[in-house]
């Protein structure tokens, strides 16, 4: 389920300082690592002493790979691994021909194993530069903001970094928004995207809404300005925006503990569970790690007070606003402690999905926008997409992504290109509505947008919302990834610009990033790359699923299907029933259900792998326990599913 390489770590400098290496190369160390090497290698070793980034100048070698192999023989003598895929990356920061090599790990291993070579576009051609990454999985998502942020601080001896300030933007007239929607529809094309909606915010008005491609593969019905998505994650911002409904009616306090705003929110560590306040429940920055499997294996039918339970034995793995961890469940809980405050005595869920219409969509115009799903699904909505092993795009069912509806704060919105721009007009508006009526005062509009710990370089994370200074201008944004479901909105508050992108593909993924960066490029006459990180992207995608489809045995052989129970059951997640039918292994979850295939791994053990389009999730048969167990880890959490 996690996919984490070096190279596309999104989180990048929450330090000042910068070193610099044999090379004269300059980079800022990662937060709380230890430096140590000498030479050639500088040595970066996080606090828990498990996980090191090592960075080693190679004065000559004939390629990257040459390079990444001078690297490990400088770094780790004995160094063996086999490796698993390299795959290209884009041009970035002055440095040119980087290939990111990533090695086979065993599952107990728990570890992730890469390394990155790249050259100095202003370099003599020999030189390399080649970042070494040894990390245990749990301490590399833990540590992922200052590990990005040292990557991203890389930059070659004499480099000057791309600064957009004091430009003046060109217009977004119906001419940019043409050349915009003709990159999104090439990037349909390589990415095999069947559908897409997008949004053109300036002036105060939105320029252009409709949409390219279908809604649903094999049909004709086309995408256009009142096509439902789901937009995921972005609901976090509308959440935030709820509180601060609720900060200005006077019934909560950003200050206020969340345990007395509502005397049932604790978490399992009581110290941490008290010192969250009202806005720390969306700042990502209170030590409380992505735990999503407690609710993508629920039934999706649990009450959105479960959202308090499942908090109340959760624990920090980092301290309170050390390091930037993503946490839906907590956004959840300040979306419900919200509601209550503003609708008291109502069922949670209800007095959320009542608050957010009546305080928020209404007044913005957002007549499409809900969370109700039969409603969206009996209309003019897009389908998931998602990958056949293949790599070829098929519809994907709609039953995974029921299970967000507990949590729904934190990301279960449909709505559509017309109405998620006029969000952005609201954004823009320092919250007041498109037609300037007072919707959030300008002060909690403003809290919503203050650092509540830094993610990257010149990125910081407010109340559910991303604001990036890296090119030397602001820039907001937020993502929403939900199976088959992908979107982006972006804003420019010193331009009055902003954007926003849906797709009902995972490839939407790739997407999303290249289509922001043309952005900057026609507005700004920024660095032309955007064509590139496209067409690497689409590349490297289909190289990541022919590896995974590679590693898979399918059907599963009869051997190893034998060896499963029909049912086994987590007392915190839940149960799999098992069913062999016709040649086929089928998981079958409390409110979803996956093809697997056979997955022998280097040590010898062999996994369950979910095939379905979806994340892709690994159950590892555990053969030395007493029982038939299978083993589903996320980066710092382990489930033990034991045969019933």
């Amino acid at each position: 389920m996690r996919r984490l390489l070096l190279a596309t770590l999104l989180l990048l400098p929450l330090c000042v300082f910068a070193d610099t290496t044999a090379g004269g190369h300059t980079f800022t160390p990662p937060q709380g690592f230890t430096k140590s090497g000498a030479g050639q290698q500088v040595v970066l070793t996080a606090p828990e002493g498990d996980s090191t980034v090592t960075l080693v100048d190679i004065a000559g070698a004939s390629d990257a790979k040459d390079a990444a192999a001078q690297a490990w023989k400088t770094a780790q003598p004995a160094f063996n691994r086999e490796l698993r895929l390299a795959s290209e990356r884009p041009s970035r920061s002055g440095w040119v021909d980087q290939i990111a090599f990533s090695y086979h790990t065993a599952p107990n291993e728990k570890r992730t194993v890469q390394a990155i070579a790249m050259r100095a576009s202003t370099g003599d051609g020999k030189a390399w530069v080649v970042l070494l990454l040894d990390a245990a999985d749990a301490t590399l998502e833990k540590r992922g903001a200052p590990i990005g942020t040292f990557f991203a601080s890389l930059r070659p001896r004499g480099y000057d970094r791309e600064n957009l300030a004091g430009k003046a933007p060109h217009a977004l007239d119906p001419e940019m928004v043409e050349q915009l929607k003709a990159f999104v529809a090439e990037g349909m094309k390589q990415l095999d995207i069947p559908g897409v909606g997008l949004g053109f915010v300036s002036g105060g008005k939105v320029v252009w809404a409709g949409g390219l491609g279908v809604r649903e593969l094999g049909k004709p019905e086309r995408i256009d300005a009142d096509t439902l998505f789901m937009a995921a994650s972005n609901t976090k911002a509308m959440t935030s925006a709820l509180a601060a409904r609720a900060v200005d009616a006077g019934k909560l306090r950003w200050d206020q503990p969340a345990a007395q705003a509502y005397p049932r929110f604790r978490l399992g560590d009581a110290q941490a569970g008290r010192s969250v306040q009202i806005r720390h429940l969306f700042c990502a920055c209170t030590g409380m790690p992505r735990q999503d499997m407690e609710w993508i294996f629920a039934s999706g039918k649990a009450p959105a007070r479960s959202v308090f339970d499942q908090l109340a034995v959760m624990q920090p793995t980092s301290r309170f606003g050390e390091v930037f961890q993503y946490s839906n469940l907590m956004a959840a809980a300040g979306g419900y402690i919200a509601a209550d405050a503003l609708r008291p005595g109502k069922e949670l869920g209800a007095a959320y999905d009542e608050a957010m219409r009546e305080m928020l969509f209404k007044p913005l115009g957002m007549s499409k926008t809900t969370f109700d799903f039969a409603q969206a699904l009996a209309g003019n909505h897009a389908s998931p997409h998602g990958d056949r092993l293949d790599g070829t795009t098929q519809l994907a069912r709609m039953d995974l992504n029921y299970t967000i509806i507990p949590a729904r704060p934190s990301g279960a919105v449909w709505t559509t290109p017309r109405d998620l721009s006029r969000w952005v007009l609201m954004e823009l508006g320092k919250g007041n509505t498109p037609e300037g009526q007072p919707l959030i005062s300008e002060a909690n509009w403003r809290e919503r947008y203050q650092p509540q710990v830094g993610v990257s370089e010149d990125v910081t994370y407010g109340m559910g919302l991303f604001v990036d200074r890296q090119l030397g201008i602001t820039v907001v944004t937020h993502g929403g990834d939900l199976l088959g479901f992908h979107s982006n909105m972006i804003w420019l508050p010193d331009y009055g610009v902003g954007v926003t992108i849906l797709t009902n593909s995972d490839a939407g993924q790739q997407l999303r990033g290249p289509f922001q960066r043309k952005l900057m490029e026609l507005l700004f006459d920024a660095r032309p790359e955007a064509d590139e990180r496209l067409k690497v992207a689409a590349a490297n995608r289909r190289a990541e699923l022919a590896k995974q489809r590679e590693l898979l045995t399918l059907p599963v052989p009869p051997a190893a299907a034998a060896l499963l129970a029909s049912r086994y059951r987590n007392a915190t997640i839940g149960s799999i029933r098992v069913s062999k039918r016709a040649g086929k292994v089928v998981f079958v979850f409390d409110r979803w259900k996956s093809e697997v295939a056979l997955r022998n791994n280097v040590d010898g053990t062999q996994s369950y792998f979910t095939i379905d389009p979806g994340p892709g999730i690994d159950f590892l048969r555990d053969a030395k326990a007493a029982k038939p167990t299978l083993v589903l880890r996320d980066a710092q959490h382990e489930y033990r599913f034991v045969a019933q």
